[in-house]
């Protein structure tokens, strides 16, 4: 039967009059997550005696902020260390990644910036998808099918051949598969994140979230700032990508960056820390790394996984276990055998304890091989691809390896190999939500920092970012390491940043000068991006709680390494 016009407009109007008073009574369906108390208690994971010790709890969060009242809730771990004096506001931190927990963070940090926990709550935060640090949840986990991926144990990025690009495509394309079929992935993204945060800013009582992020954490930190712009307070984005941008160029920038640092920074101290075993310049330095990449090719390293030892090479404890990968095969290749230097002797202990199970002085070959296993990819932690591949359009898996093509023969360490293993040229979805620039309300409240020779976030990509937003930039010029603020032991970023948060006044932009890199005493400069610096004193080193900054780094630089 046909139902006339006027009869059908007749029925809506009553169906409306009809549910008129039950819409008016309908709950706001944010009202459980924003009337929920904070249960602080005990962290789950281990607390060194020489950081603040934090609280944790965990608050819940609608899978997708977009459609609170749909899907099934998430669960989030935050920290907590309170300010020790007359509180100003909490300051929320972040390691990067994407997929970096962060929870620790908060402990380490208030007991580094003291004066600043004074004022602030330092806020540590494990975000979405990342499970809860120490905890049984292992978060949002991509069970991959191991029976399709290579089983070569000897691959090496530098073979062009049909067989070896596929081979090494197959990885990157499994994993991008096994994570976008999780239904879990369209809602581990900044654009959600950025709304968690939000809620923790609410439930902390605060008009405003203060923020200290890392690496991929500057993105974050940025987003949040553009889209919650009249929440954000004070904003500091250390080691930056350029979050004008696109999030994956961060990711696509590795191979020359890390070639710079390589070629211009740390062979050329390697030349001077170990000169009879490694070469006495830079040129020589490098002419026995490539002898050794074969060395260790016959010992069971792969040369794609010996080149990563030296990728993203950002933290001292990657320096030197690089160094002790070095000299130790130089002892075999060729018995050039030599005792440490001085200066580095007990560091370099350390490290061959930490990183290989044995003290240097009787590391071998065969432990090094042993310690630098094939990748296990049966589950891999998802956050990082669906956010890297996720926040904005993907490129194809062929311009990717049209990348490697152009990147490797100018930035041979890694640029073969990152082309033809980035898992974002496989990954198909769109996003859901449109991720916006820095609003100027919100940029003048934001500082960023940055380490000229940094292998992880490169230097133009942070600059490009404060220029577009128009924001200050602090650079330390000749640091070669991955995350600068409270970690570098540099007391002219520490005492710019420390104003910055206590007192309100942000810097201009300012060229601070780096501190002597490890076994060293003082600089040794090298022409880079950020140019001259005026400044010609080094900076007072921080040295009364290194443990504590060295690990820090360590952590830092490790989570947002990539493969």
């Amino acid at each position: 039967m046909r139902t006339s016009r006027a009869a059908l407009a007749a029925a809506v109007s009553v169906l409306v009059v009809a549910t008129a008073p039950a819409a008016a009574t309908t709950a706001d369906p944010l009202a459980p997550y924003l009337q929920q108390k904070i249960a602080w208690g005990d962290c789950p994971f281990k607390q060194d005696g020489k950081q603040r010790t934090a609280q944790c709890a965990r608050i819940t969060v609608p899978r997708d902020w977009a459609a609170p009242d749909a899907g099934t809730d998430l669960q989030v771990a935050i920290s907590r260390v309170a300010a020790t004096g007359a509180r100003k506001g909490a300051i929320l931190v972040n390691p990067g990644g994407p997929g970096g927990q962060g929870t620790s963070l908060a402990g380490a940090l208030a007991g580094l910036e003291p004066s600043v926990n004074e004022q602030y709550d330092f806020v540590g935060m494990d975000p979405r998808g990342t499970g809860q640090e120490g905890g049984q949840d292992a978060g949002y986990v991509c069970h991959v099918p191991t029976g399709r991926l290579p089983q070569e144990d000897d691959l090496d990025a530098r073979d062009r051949s049909a067989r070896s690009i596929a081979l090494h495509q197959r990885t990157p394309r499994v994993l991008a598969e096994a994570c976008q079929s999780d239904a879990l992935a369209p809602f581990i993204t900044t654009w959600q994140t950025t709304h968690d945060m939000d809620l923790i800013r609410t439930l902390l009582g605060d008009e405003k979230l203060n923020y200290l992020g890392f690496s991929y954490g500057t993105w974050l930190g940025a987003k949040y700032a553009s889209l919650f712009a009249d929440r954000a307070g004070k904003v500091v984005l250390d080691s930056s990508v350029n979050f004008e941008g696109r999030l994956q160029a961060a990711f696509e920038a590795f191979p020359k960056i890390d070639q710079r640092q390589f070629d211009d920074v740390y062979t050329p101290w390697l030349a001077r820390r170990f000169p009879e075993q490694l070469g006495r310049t830079a040129a020589e330095v490098r002419v026995k790394w490539e002898r050794l990449r074969a060395f260790f090719k016959e010992h069971g390293v792969s040369p794609d996984l010996f080149d990563h030892i030296f990728v993203g090479n950002g933290s001292t404890r990657q320096w030197l276990a690089g160094a002790l990968v070095l000299t130790k095969g130089a002892a075999a290749l060729d018995g050039t055998a030599a005792p440490p230097p001085a200066a580095l002797r007990d560091d370099l202990d350390r490290v061959s304890r930490a990183v290989f199970g044995v003290p240097a002085a009787r590391l071998t070959v065969e432990d090094i091989a042993a310690a630098v296993p094939e990748p296990d990819y049966a589950d891999v932690p998802g956050t990082r691809l669906a956010v890297a591949c996720g926040d904005q359009p993907s490129r194809e898996a062929h311009w990717y390896k049209l990348l490697s093509d152009l990147q490797g023969p100018t930035y041979p360490l890694f640029g073969w190999a990152y082309g033809l293993g980035e898992p974002c040229g496989y990954w198909s979805d769109l996003p859901r939500h449109e991720l916006p620039k820095l609003p100027p309300r919100a940029a003048k409240n934001v500082l960023v920092v940055q380490g000229e020779f940094d292998p992880q976030t490169g230097y133009e990509q942070a600059e490009a970012a404060a220029r577009a937003a128009g924001v200050p930039m602090v650079s330390v010029a000749d640091s070669p390491f991955h995350g600068q603020y409270a970690i570098s032991g540099n007391s002219c970023v520490d005492d710019l940043v420390n104003k910055f948060y206590l007192t309100g006044t942000r810097p201009a932009a300012t060229i601070c000068a780096g501190v002597p890199l490890p076994g060293e005493q003082r600089v040794f400069p090298v022409p880079g991006p950020a140019g001259e610096t005026a400044e010609v004193t080094v900076p007072a080193p921080r040295d009364a709680l290194s443990p504590v900054r060295q690990r820090l780094q360590d952590s830092i630089s490790e989570v947002n390494r990539g493969r």
